[in-house]
């Protein structure tokens, strides 16, 4: 593994990989243990896009692993002037050690990896967010204990999330089941690879309680990610119904966990009641964001 753009680029021992540095870094952290890293590294951190989770989970993550971040957003750096991306990508390379980039287009990323001599991490695209699927699946292993044979249902657009959690649970042993509307649904190449897997582990349909039957974890997300708020009154009507809520809830597994990446909005995606019914793990997942970032700066930055 060079690089993190897309979890359609790793295998499911890779990911697995991941998960297990995760755990083990998280368990270092809390017993106050100093992490085997090389000290004086240097993130580069490119905000297209703003953040709360990603910004401050990656700073606090290379502090404590013995690094120091280096936020650049586009009116701090040349890229909001038209800075080709490869030239972005070559300059940082001379500087620093990694850079990480939460932005629009999926292909700026794979650009920085062209073009740069340093590992890329994916801090979110409109394609993909696969550190946060990273965490959702160390959440849910140390909820579950386990990953492989567990039903994953994500009910909501079908957006960056859903297409790394198809990947993502799918490369790990999950079966999925996915319901968007018809006009939102996940990615083709996404589609695509759920379909090329073996066995009928995967349905995607625009029913989100055939979704929802026999789950075991519950994902969801807002209906309007950023950048689409000129869409909200048309996705607003397009996703009556795609709400979880008590009788979703009542179709799933007894003990069903649920996920929201955050930030929610209570009353659409998901009911006030079953997000506080599950606040613990939803935080949870919000606190894995730092251990399976660190996971992923550690593995490509040693």
């Amino acid at each position: 593994m060079k690089h993190l753009l897309k979890l359609l680029d790793l295998s499911g021992d890779e990911i697995i990989n991941i998960l297990d540095t995760a755990d083990r870094l998280k368990a270092e952290q809390k017993a106050g243990k100093p992490h085997a890293f090389p000290r004086g590294k240097t993130l580069a951190m490119i905000f297209a896009k703003n953040s709360t989770r990603t910004r401050v989970s990656f700073e606090t993550g290379i502090f404590q692993l013995g690094g120091q971040g280096i936020f650049l957003s586009n009116a701090d750096s040349q890229l909001g002037r038209g800075e080709p991306i490869q030239d972005t990508a070559r300059v940082l390379s001379r500087y620093c050690d990694g850079i990480m980039i939460r932005t629009f287009a999926q292909q700026e990323v794979e650009d920085l990896a062209k073009f740069g001599d340093i590992p890329v991490i994916n801090g979110l695209t409109d394609f993909a967010h696969p550190c946060q699927v990273l965490a959702d699946l160390q959440t849910i292993r140390e909820h579950k204990k386990r990953l492989a044979g567990l039903k994953i249902c994500y009910i909501g657009d079908g957006n960056n999330m859903a297409n790394s959690i198809i990947v993502g649970a799918l490369k790990v042993g999950a079966e999925v089941s996915v319901a968007t509307p018809e006009a939102y649904r996940p990615d083709a190449q996404v589609y695509d690879f759920a379909m090329s897997q073996t066995g009928p582990r995967f349905m995607l349909t625009t029913d989100p309680r055939a979704a929802a039957r026999g789950a075991d974890v519950i994902f969801t997300d807002v209906w309007a990610s950023m950048g689409m708020e000129a869409e909200t009154a048309a996705r607003t009507v397009a996703f009556k119904g795609y709400c979880v809520d008590d009788e979703i809830m009542a179709l799933a597994n007894k003990g069903c966990m649920v996920q929201h990446c955050l930030p929610a909005h209570r009353g659409e995606e998901i009911t006030e009641k079953v997000f506080e019914e599950h606040a613990t793990e939803i935080f949870d997942e919000a606190e894995n964001r730092l251990h399976a970032q660190k996971a992923v700066m550690y593995l490509l930055m040693k």
